[in-house]
Formats: structure tokens, C-alpha cells, sequence
């Protein structure tokens, strides 16, 4: 099975293929590198950019407002920052405009934890990017939906924040991608840049299929009956086997994958929580304003009198770096045994 950083390799080779896509382009995102996470190696429209974020994200927005399809990368969402005056005008130029300019515009950026990239390689941007209207904010959990969520996402009008969780690139699927070969070793013999010198290296991609995740629609990827836990990204495989492994002591949660947090499937999360009654949102951006206390005021507002217990958030310690060494990590973020504690001790609430 494909792993989530050759998933985005085939998808954006199917989307400049069939999709229109014009340009890929970044930090090392061309030749011979095909980026940090490998993820654009051997892509025909992929090329290099000087090391400048606001010159990456102000390249798209011309080249969307000119008539292209970019797709952008910020190599690390701990270097975006400093383009978030950019990003507010990519969100809301279809709004000034009355609907007269649109910007076709992909922005993808690996983020969060768990590759021990310290304080400068870290760092989630989850709320941050759900504070800047008209963009639209997806973050897989798995190979299939990486590549699904990005085929959708080259095919939106406007701006698409993709965000890649770090530490599920080089995670295997267990789900076949639409033409992937049965055999992952053939597949890596395609598509994956020998190391050494690559001047002559060409991939080999397979009959890629069409195959989009729409945006705004979640999945339950567990089922259960005595609570809810919510989650996406990294903390999404973590809270699956959490709850698989408390099935156990009888202990029964329901597990869902956001995917998208704008525009997110509030019908989804709102029908489960009236089954359960319970609550459990989970993910690793820091706790203060993170986007799971908008979850849980919702909840709270429009669920109060099917709830049983108070909705819980577990998320990352609201700290202004994260640590090196691994237990410093580990402490900064939630990780299997938080997850399983605060589902354990959740399910066992009483009103």
C-alpha cells in the first residue's frame, strides 16, 4: 500500500495530468529533491522557489488570478506565519469582488508533531487557519483520503488549505488508491527518485483513477454507542486504536475523522453525540483557542439536553514551543495512553 506522502505525489501527478493543475512549486519542491517529504518528486510542472514564504503564497495568488492552478507548498507550517496577511487577501477576494475573481489556489504545508522537529518544525496551524475566512481547510488521516482530499481540493475555485500531518507521511494505508499496484514494492520502483544521482530518473506512474473526498464530509471510522471522539489528523489513527483497545473493558466509542475543518460535517458529529451522549474532541494544536472549543460551544449550545456528561477537549499543552528530546515532545502533545485515559474516564461519567 501506498504511504500518505506518495498519495500526494499521485494525486498532484493525476491532477496536472487531468485537473489543469499549472504549477507546483516551493522550497526544494522541484528537482532534485521533489521536496523534504518527497512528496513532489518527479512531477512534470514541479519547480523550485527562492527560500521566501510570502513570495511563495503572493506567486499564487497571481499566477490563480492570471488564469493558473498553482499548488503551493510552505515547506513547514511553523514558516507560514508570516504570511498570514497574504492568506486574508487569498480568502477574501471572491468576497471584495462580488464574486468577479476567483482564486483557484492550493496551499499545502506539512504540520504537528511526532518526527522530533523541535521548536522550528513542530507546530500545528489547525485554528490559525480556520480564523481567515474563504479558505477551505483539509487535513487527512490516511492515504486514501490524502489523495482523495487533494483531487478535490485542485478542483475548487477558491483557496484550499491542505495540511499534511508530518508524522503520517511515511505511514502505509490499508486501503488501495484507485490504479496503485497490488505490489508496493513495484510501486515504489515507480515512482520514488533513486538515491544518489537522478539527473536521468523518470517515474513510471500507474493508471492512476479518479477518486475525490469531498470537501466538508467526515467519516466514522468506528462505530460505538456509549461516546463520541472527534479528531482528525495525526491523533485520528491514535484515537481508532485507543478505542479498539478499550473495547476490552466495555468500553464502546464512536470514532470520527473530521478530514475537513472547514467547512466540517457538523450533521455527522451532531447525529453521533445525539447517540452517545458523550463527547471526547481530540487533536494537537494548543489548547487555548484551538479549534475543538468551537466544536465543544457548539455542542454545548445546540446539544445540552442530550448530553450526559460535559464535552471534553484533549489537545496540546498551551506552551510556546515544543521540545526536542523525546519525552519534552511526548509531554507537549496528546499521545495513545492520554487519549485512552480521557476516553476511559469519559465513558464512566455519570449526570
Amino acid at each position: 500500500m501506498a504511504n500518505m506522502a506518495q498519495a500526494v505525489r499521485m494525486a498532484l501527478h493525476y491532477a496536472e495530468t487531468h485537473l489543469g493543475v499549472t504549477d507546483i512549486f516551493g522550497e526544494d519542491v522541484g528537482a532534485p529533491l521533489g521536496g523534504v517529504f518527497t512528496a513532489t518528486q518527479g512531477l512534470k510542472t514541479a519547480w523550485n522557489s527562492p527560500l521566501d514564504e510570502r513570495g511563495i503564497i503572493g506567486m499564487a495568488i497571481g499566477l490563480a488570478m492570471a488564469g493558473g492552478k498553482p499548488v503551493a507548498e510552505i515547506q513547514f507550517a511553523d514558516y507560514i506565519y508570516n504570511t498570514i496577511d497574504l492568506l486574508k487577501i487569498a480568502g477574501n477576494t471572491c468576497w471584495t469582488t462580488n464574486g468577479d475573481w476567483n482564486l483557484p489556489m492550493v496551499v499545502k504545508t506539512p504540520v504537528g508533531s511526532g518526527i522530533r522537529g523541535s521548536i522550528y518544525h513542530s507546530h500545528s496551524f489547525d485554528a490559525t487557519a480556520t480564523h481567515i475566512p474563504g479558505w477551505k481547510i483539509v487535513i487527512p488521516s490516511n492515504p486514501l483520503d490524502a489523495y482523495g482530499l487533494m483531487i478535490s481540493a485542485v478542483q475548487e475555485i477558491n483557496p484550499v488549505m491542505y495540511l499534511e500531518p508530518k508524522a503520517l507521511l511515511r505511514i502505509k494505508g490499508e486501503e488501495r488508491i484507485p490504479g496503485e499496484p497490488e505490489d508496493e514494492k513495484l510501486l515504489s520502483k515507480m515512482i520514488d527518485a533513486p538515491l544518489g544521482d537522478r539527473s536521468q530518473w523518470k517515474p513510471q506512474w500507474p493508471a492512476l483513477e479518479a477518486y475525490a473526498v469531498p470537501i466538508g464530509k467526515g467519516k466514522v471510522v468506528r462505530s460505538g454507542s456509549q461516546l463520541t471522539v472527534v479528531s482528525y489528523g495525526r491523533t485520528l489513527p491514535l484515537c481508532k486504536k485507543a478505542a479498539d483497545d478499550l473495547a476490552a473493558e466495555g468500553v464502546d466509542a464512536e470514532v470520527i475523522d473530521m478530514r475537513s475543518l472547514w467547512p466540517y460535517d457538523w450533521e455527522l458529529i451532531k447525529g453521533s453525540v445525539e447517540k452517545t451522549g458523550r463527547v471526547l474532541y481530540v487533536n494537537e494544536d494548543t489548547e487555548v483557542t484551538n479549534f475543538g472549543e468551537h466544536l465543544v460551544r457548539r455542542t454545548v449550545e445546540e446539544l445540552f439536553y442530550k448530553l450526559v456528561a460535559p464535552p471534553r477537549l484533549l489537545a496540546g499543552k498551551f506552551i510556546p514551543g515544543i521540545g526536542l528530546a523525546d519525552t519534552l515532545e511526548m509531554a507537549s502533545v496528546p499521545q495513545l495512553g492520554d487519549i485512552t485515559s480521557a476516553i476511559r474516564s469519559l465513558s464512566a461519567e455519570q449526570p
